[in-house]
């Protein structure tokens, strides 16, 4: 893709915040090279294949100055996410005079972090990065340096897919199944993390690729990171289910001579995670809920809205339980913070950050400000805007203002006008017309654009190219535009969005850089959640006026399901077998079968149908394929 340079207002916009920013508080860097052991050199991830699945030296360019094309703490904080190899968190020598058993993190091989809790005979593995290529490499590289230790333990820290996914490069299903190996994860975790990456896999997966810029090209005008880490990787992604569920604050395990003491943190971050603290380590890990930037309370890529409330409680709770006996609080991202009066301070702060999200946001919903207008005009105190880790590198203050209004007063803002609003495609062309035509809104965009006023050129070009997406003064301008107001971006998530949709506009639709969901997953589900899925592929149009009924025999479970399509609704229960039923029988292992209908398979192996076949053939014939490469910046 052809780039074009930062204006003078975005240059000039760039070096005002070298002035407004306390660059001089440099504890961050000394924090992030702390226990440094070893990088891995060269950090090129590749898969059995020989394609690349990771590569953090394509970063190499984070050096020095920001370049005008970046916004200068964006710049920082990516150099810091960029640092990358085998690090050293605390010794047990160190703090309750143990036998020199460590913590340790490989840091920089995936957008999380995995840790390492060195026990009596082997190794605890918390949070196993995306995928299993980088974790593989992450334990060879802890390896290396530290002895062939078994692993003994895997622990999620909550239920999103780069705190899981990479499990098979640290361990084996056959491990766990023999009970060498415990995977320990918070309640509900295999339920929600299965929901979130199948039911609506697709949508987040595509917006994902725009949140994270995995397709953008890496550099000073390109992607320079995401905030929480530098970027996703993309190899073989996998889930072992766990074997003990954490379902109490205050539930204590000792494993392998480690013992651990666990926090629930439900509804946080994720809708199942939990912290958790190593007495013999003095050590707190707290998982994704204090992280060195403002999180998301409604990430880009969608997700249900986070309750920041609970969340700064869960952290208040936290600091009262375990703080007064914490050395060292590290987490699944970003690097730790060592000494009390420091790691006080930090979660204080992460703490009244959500808490002033959410607090100051109720009370100006509450005067009649909507959340476009609140999070407008909406300032964090100058105590956190003075903390690097508040920042809104991944999470941004003004979306997150808008998620907390939506998740008590809804997409609806109350004015009647904006209740039955027409959608893009019928809107703009009613603007443009209004506006005197489509050359003219090119003009008047342009002219902003030249001002500096890149918003308002993006909204009269988004009026544009949904009125005729062909138009080439329209699609230029609106790329060249979208690519200032990322180079204005602090938050790196918008920057990334920013650039995707220039990238788009210009090269076309680049799709998805990972499959949707990854079959090992999609073997979890359950019978009723995969009877869900194929409820939500029927096209309810397309079925208003079928009338069907198919029993499903799970053979291994001696277990009936009765489907049932009536309305455009596909229903299902519990019922005896009814031999005059068509019947698909099945076993538990074969169960993903099913998922081929929406395919258009009826002849899947280890699927059997009895009775009328047609049956089977007409709800094939109305179930919809998701589309992976849906328009974003297009109609």
């Amino acid at each position: 893709m052809e780039h074009k340079p930062p204006t003078a207002v975005i240059e000039s916009a760039n070096r005002a915040h070298l002035d407004g920013f306390p660059f001089d508080d440099t504890r961050d860097f000394a924090d992030a090279d702390r226990g440094f052991v070893a990088a891995l050199n060269p950090c090129v991830v590749t898969a059995a294949d020989g394609r690349v699945v990771w590569d953090n030296d394509q970063y190499g360019f984070l050096a020095g100055d920001a370049p005008p094309s970046v916004h200068p703490s964006l710049w920082r904080q990516s150099t810091l996410a960029a640092k990358q190899g085998l690090y050293e968190v605390v010794r047990a020598s160190e703090a309750t005079g143990g036998d020199g058993q460590g913590i340790y993190q490989v840091r920089g091989l995936d957008l999380s972090n995995v840790s390492f809790i060195e026990g009596d005979t082997g190794v605890i593995v918390i949070d196993p990065l995306i995928c299993t290529e980088t974790a593989a490499a992450a334990l060879a590289l802890y390896r290396a340096h530290r002895g062939d230790r078994p692993v003994v333990a895997v622990i999620y820290t909550h239920s999103h897919v780069d705190h899981f996914g990479g499990v098979l490069g640290v361990t084996t299903q056959a491990d766990v199944d023999a009970g060498r190996v415990v995977v320990i994860a918070p309640e509900g975790f295999t339920a929600h993390a299965i929901q979130e990456n199948v039911y609506a896999g697709t949508a987040m997966t595509r917006r994902a690729s725009y949140m994270y810029g995995t397709v953008l090209e890496r550099g000073p005008q390109g992607q320079v990171g995401c905030g929480l880490g530098q970027n996703t990787s993309v190899g073989e992604i996998a889930l072992i289910v766990p074997t003990l569920d954490i379902a109490t604050t205050g539930e204590t395990h000792t494993i392998d001579g480690v013992e651990i003491e666990f926090q629930m943190a439900p509804g946080t971050e994720a809708p199942a995670e939990m912290h958790f603290y190593f007495p013999g380590f003095r050590a707190l890990c707290m998982a994704e809920n204090a992280t060195h930037n403002l999180h998301n309370l409604l990430t880009l890529r969608g997700a249900l809205v986070r309750d920041p409330h609970g969340w700064s409680g869960y952290l208040t709770e936290a600091i009262d339980s375990f703080c007064d006996r914490t050395d060292v609080v590290f987490a699944s991202h970003h690097w730790p913070t060592w000494g009390r009066e420091r790691i006080v301070e930090f979660l204080s702060l992460q703490r009244d950050m959500y808490a002033y999200l959410h607090d100051q946001t109720l009370r100006q919903l509450n005067q009649g400000y909507t959340g476009i207008e609140i999070a407008e005009q909406f300032r964090m105190p100058p105590a956190l805007e003075r903390a690097w880790h508040t920042h809104g590198y991944y999470g941004s203050v003004n979306h997150n203002v808008k998620a907390v209004y939506q998740r008590y007063m809804g997409w609806f803002d109350g004015n009647p006008a904006r209740l039955w609003q027409h959608p893009p495609e019928a809107i703009a062309p009613r603007y443009v017309e209004a506006m005197g035509g489509l050359d003219r809104v090119v003009e008047i965009a342009r002219t902003a654009f030249e001002a500096g006023d890149f918003r308002w050129a993006a909204t009269l070009l988004d009026h544009a190219i949904f009125t005729d997406e062909h138009h080439p003064a329209a699609r230029e301008l609106y790329a060249d535009t979208l690519e200032q107001l990322a180079y204005g971006a602090e938050n790196a998530t918008w920057r990334n969005f920013f650039l995707s949709g220039a990238t788009e506009l210009r090269d076309g639709n680049f799709g998805m850089a990972v499959s949707t969901t990854p079959m090992s997953m999609l073997s979890q589900l359950s019978p009723e959640q995969m009877f869900d899925s194929l409820a939500i592929s029927v096209d309810g149009p397309r079925a208003w006026d079928v009338d069907l009924t198919i029993d499903v025999t799970f053979t291994d479970l001696a277990t009936n399901y009765r489907l049932t399509l009536r309305n455009g609704v596909l229903v299902y229960r519990k019922v005896a077998a009814d031999p005059a039923t068509a019947t698909a029988t099945i076993t538990v292992a074969d169960k993903v079968r099913l998922l081929t209908f929406v395919g258009g398979d009826v002849t899947s192996p280890g699927v059997g149908i009895d009775g009328d076949a047609a049956a089977l053939s007409t709800l094939v014939g109305v179930l919809d394929r998701p589309d992976p490469t849906f328009a974003i910046v297009t109609p």
